[in-house]
């Protein structure tokens, strides 16, 4: 009995170890839900701050009912909702779609004078092998950066298309601040956003949003490869498992991100 009781507890240990090792390691992806569920308004959901905070320290995703744009960055996570707010986020706030990782950057370059387009192609060659996934961070000035965030949603849900209707679109001229989020590899259209899902956090903590657009006057790039990758999916199966998920929304997710 003793022996039994012996390798159970040592099991359970592992496996609290392995888990609390996961959430500890640097560059492993971790994402609650998939943007198709977004898509489809599955926005209620079961992960808290507190438990993102746990995976880790630099991430993004959105709040209950759509409420607004998150970012995760040095440990803290803001929301910027539709009227402009910038809410430090602590605690048992939830949300139902986030990426978060420990960031631990691999990669370095400084840039200047790009708009958005040429920004994305500099970031492409410092990433330059398309299989992994990416974790990108860029301190800089920027001349321009629209963003937007989408108002809170109340029951039935629409889905993001229509919701995204109703968006706010804030023009930042001549700012200081923050570029975080992913590149995602094709292969996860459907989990994740394919290709570069950003957001920006102006260094006043006063600005930000979901990048539509914008250009950089110089910025100093940050990218961490990403080779580790762990989703969980919502237990409550009420509206996550009832959802349309198994389609191709390639152009709706297009539409809105852009």
């Amino acid at each position: 009995m003793k022996t039994i009781l012996r390798t159970t507890m040592t099991l359970v240990f592992l496996i609290y170890f392995n888990a609390f090792a996961y959430a500890q390691s640097p560059n492993a992806l971790y994402q609650a839900s998939t943007i198709n569920a977004i898509l489809q308004g599955v926005y209620d959901g079961e992960l808290t701050i507190k438990d993102l905070k746990d995976q880790g320290d630099f991430g993004i995703g959105t709040l209950n009912g759509l409420d607004g744009e998150l970012i995760g960055l040095d440990g803290e996570y803001y929301q910027i909702k539709a009227d402009g707010q910038v809410l430090k986020l602590e605690g048992n706030v939830k949300v139902p779609f986030a990426t978060s990782s420990n960031f631990k950057p691999d990669r370095f370059a400084e840039l200047h004078d790009l708009n958005y387009e040429q920004l994305q192609k500099s970031l492409d060659k410092i990433t330059n092998d398309k299989n992994y996934f990416y974790a990108v961070r860029i301190d800089g000035v920027f001349e321009n950066v629209k963003t937007r965030a989408i108002p809170k949603q109340t029951k039935p849900y629409k889905t993001l298309t229509e919701a995204a209707k109703d968006q706010t679109v804030f023009d930042l001229n001549n700012i200081k601040g923050t570029i975080i989020g992913f590149w995602c590899p094709q292969y996860v259209n459907g989990v994740n956003v394919p290709g570069y899902h950003l957001h920006f956090i102006s260094d006043d903590r006063k600005y930000g949003g979901h990048i539509l657009t914008g250009s950089l006057k110089s910025g100093k790039v940050q990218i961490a490869r990403i080779t580790d990758f762990r989703m969980v999916l919502p237990q409550d199966a009420s509206d996550f498992g009832k959802a349309a998920l198994n389609e191709d929304y390639s152009e709706e997710l297009k539409a809105v991100e852009q």
